[in-house]
């Protein structure tokens, strides 16, 4: 190369040893489908290439942002000869493999955000040589190990994230050095042991999260008078304790505060009304005790405030006047009271909530009279569930306009009265259950316009009248329909074999009768299939072999008969089989699901033979010597001979008189003809006579 080439070259490129780190990069990426690395390639200089920013006065790679490319691939080892980067941004991508420890070198780096990626193996020690660092993002990767406990250099950090990867150990005291820090998060990991108290120094942090870990022990009073907090979130460990009364105070600019899924015990603190700016208050799934503060309704910024699962409320008609309160809260969109101990009335001003609610869960309560019929003011509701109460009453027919509604739970009540047609039209219900109340009357055939529903629960109610077709032919009921414990009457349509998705049918303790439907074995996706206590009579079809799922299979209490078909022993997955109290006969195999008695019951069937030993089961071959036994005894045999003489002595004459006639006729019969005629009589009396 001449030197004046040469010269060109490195006018055009220059700082050969970043291009060729760039270079070393686009080697590794394994699939680019924006195409961003296209750019990157001689016709212009590298710190043209899509993604990278130079200083513009020594042409050195100062940024290298690929956030969100859709990226394949790893980080080469030369990405640390990058000397002069303040900055890399490759979050949100795919890429994989370790961290190379020689991202140490890269003594000027400020920002280095690896999250939203599938990086793996433990977290890189020599990142603590970038003590220049502000902001440290690994979250969401599938880092294991502990946190390097060298990252103690790094006290200029402002935003430190770990969560959602596989770490283990506990969280470093040193971490409380750290006082520049706003945003600091350990969530979804493995960390155990507790809080250390040395956070409480972070006098600057405004998000805080340990949700999804092993911590125990209680929260360091410390933590709560970080007073620059917004979010803090304590959500799903083992923690304890009690909140502080005074945390309304000692927190005021919490817009998220969440601690579900611990042990917290004691009220909740009635300071918490005076967080003017709270929009989540979550705490779910602990032991908090006591009522509801009266003035919530302060919350006016409330978007989710969910305590499901406490034991709130001491049953007492008031417990749930705060509604009336958070009447005030026109944002709410989640408001979750299931599972505790509130006592009265579904208060009317439940209608009167932020028409912005999506859910509403007041399940499994102490909670008396009816449904509110102002609830369908709640136009954006997604979600209703008021189950296991002692409610009464009917379903309000007007819960039709809730046309959002994809969850609908009231069972486990007192309900009466008929079905609401009207339900037809929540064209968006996923999940409907009804059962265990006091319904009556049909099933609605407009169930069927529900084109979305999965799981449908009517079991023990009192509806009477047919199965309808319409509800039998919604091919999105997958997970389950159950209609048992009803009075049920009339065949099982054959439409049921449109379910091909379905995993659970159960309509048995009805009045249905008619044939097993053939159609059943369409139902290729049935795990459990209980058709018992029924009236249905014939023989199980052949169909149902193609059932491969199929892991329980219930037939009992009907009238079925006929033999045991063979190919239940060859459903492999078959796990219990029910066929008592039918009329059944023949031979039990041994094969497949009949080799565990344990895993089938044939009880009141008096016509089988054979099968194990324990069963103990008359053979087949001494069945058939009974029922000669039986032929031979004197009840049996006198009757018999009696009718086998009659019927010699008239075939005798039968024989002459035909003879007279056809001498009559001058027609003269072959003397051995007749004589075989009658020999033939003869055997076939006495073989008769022996079996």
């Amino acid at each position: 190369m001449s030197r004046n080439s040469a010269s060109r070259k490195v006018s055009t490129f220059g700082n050969e040893s970043d291009r060729s780190a760039l270079l070393d990069l686009k080697r590794r990426v394994l699939n680019d489908p924006l195409k961003i690395m296209s750019s990157w390639n001689d016709s212009v200089h590298f710190c043209d290439w899509a993604g990278v920013t130079c200083s513009p006065t020594i042409r050195k790679v100062m940024v290298l942002n690929l956030e969100a490319r859709q990226l394949t691939g790893s980080i080469p080892s030369s990405l640390g000869n990058l000397t002069h980067l303040t900055e890399i941004r490759l979050g949100d991508n795919n890429f994989l493999g370790p961290i190379p420890q020689e991202l140490g070198k890269l003594l000027l780096l400020r920002h280095l955000n690896l999250s939203f990626n599938d990086f793996d193996g433990e977290v890189a020690s020599n990142i603590s040589h970038c003590t220049e660092l502000l902001v440290l993002e690994l979250s969401l990767n599938e880092f294991v190990g502990q946190i390097p406990h060298q990252f103690f250099t790094l006290s200029k950090l402002e935003r430190l994230g770990f969560g959602g990867n596989n770490l283990v150990g506990t969280i470093p005291p040193w971490i409380g050095n750290f006082s520049s820090l706003t945003r600091l998060s350990f969530a979804l990991n493995n960390f155990q042991g507790s809080i250390p108290s040395e956070l409480g120094r972070l006098s600057r942090l405004k998000l805080f999260s340990v949700y999804g870990n092993y911590l125990t022990g209680t929260v360091p009073p410390s933590i709560y008078n970080i007073t620059s907090l917004t979010y803090f979130s304590l959500t799903q460990n083992r923690l304890l304790g009690t909140l502080p009364p005074d945390v309304g105070f000692t927190l005021p600019n919490l817009q998220v505060f969440a601690g579900g899924v611990n042990n917290f015990g004691g009220p909740i603190p009635t300071s918490l009304a005076n967080i003017s700016g709270l929009q989540v208050l979550d705490f779910a799934e602990n032991s908090l005790i006591g009522t509801l503060p009266h003035d919530l309704g302060n919350l006016k910024e409330l978007v989710r405030f969910n305590f499901d699962d406490n034991r709130l409320g001491s049953g007492n008609v008031d417990d749930l006047n705060v509604i009336r309160s958070l009447t005030n809260c026109t944002s709410l969109s989640v408001l979750g009271l299931s599972g505790n101990r509130f006592g009265g009335t579904l208060p009317l001003s439940i209608g009167n909530l932020s028409n912005q609610l999506t859910i509403l869960t007041l399940g499994r309560n102490l909670l008396s009279g009816g449904i509110p019929v102002g609830i369908d003011n709640l136009i954006n509701l997604q979600v209703l569930g008021v189950e296991g109460n002692n409610l009464n009453g009917s379903v309000p027919s007007n819960i039709g306009k809730l046309h959002n509604l994809g969850f609908l739970s009231v069972h486990n009540n007192k309900l009466s009265g008929t079905i609401p047609s009207s339900i037809g039209n929540l064209s968006l219900l996923t999940k409907l259950f009804m059962e265990d109340n006091r319904l009556e009357g049909s099933i609605p055939p407009n169930l069927g316009q529900c084109k979305r529903l999965q799981v449908l629960d009517l079991s023990g109610n009192n509806l009477s009248g047919t199965i309808p077709k319409e509800v039998l032919s919604l091919s999105s009921l997958s997970i389950y329909l159950a209609l048992n414990h009803n009075t049920l009457t009339g065949p099982l349509p054959r439409e049921v074999g449109d379910l091909v998705s379905l995993t659970l049918l159960d309509v048995s303790q009805n009045k249905l009768s008619g044939g097993i439907p053939s159609d059943l074995g369409k139902c290729i996706s049935m795990v459990h299939l209980y058709l018992g206590g029924n009236q249905f009579e014939g023989t199980i079809p052949k169909s149902l072999k193609a059932l491969k799922g199929l892991e329980e299979l219930n037939l009992s209490s009907n009238n079925l008969f006929g033999p045991i078909p063979q190919f239940l022993g060859n459903l492999f997955s078959l796990k219990f089989l029910d066929l008592s109290y039918n009329n059944f006969e023949g031979k039990v195999a041994k094969e497949g699901i009949f080799s565990n008695s344990t895993m089938f019951s044939i009880l009141g069937n008096n016509n089988l033979c054979d099968g194990l030993e324990e069963l103990h089961l008359p053979s087949c071959t001494s069945n058939r010597t009974r029922l000669s036994n039986k032929l031979l005894t004197p009840k049996v045999l006198i009757p018999l001979v009696s009718t086998l003489t009659f019927l010699v002595i008239f075939l005798s004459i039968l024989s002459l008189l035909l003879l007279r006639l056809l001498t009559f006729n001058n027609v003269v019969l072959p003397r051995a003809l007749l004589m075989n005629a009658q020999r033939s009589q003869t055997y076939d009396i006495e073989i008769s006579l022996r079996s």
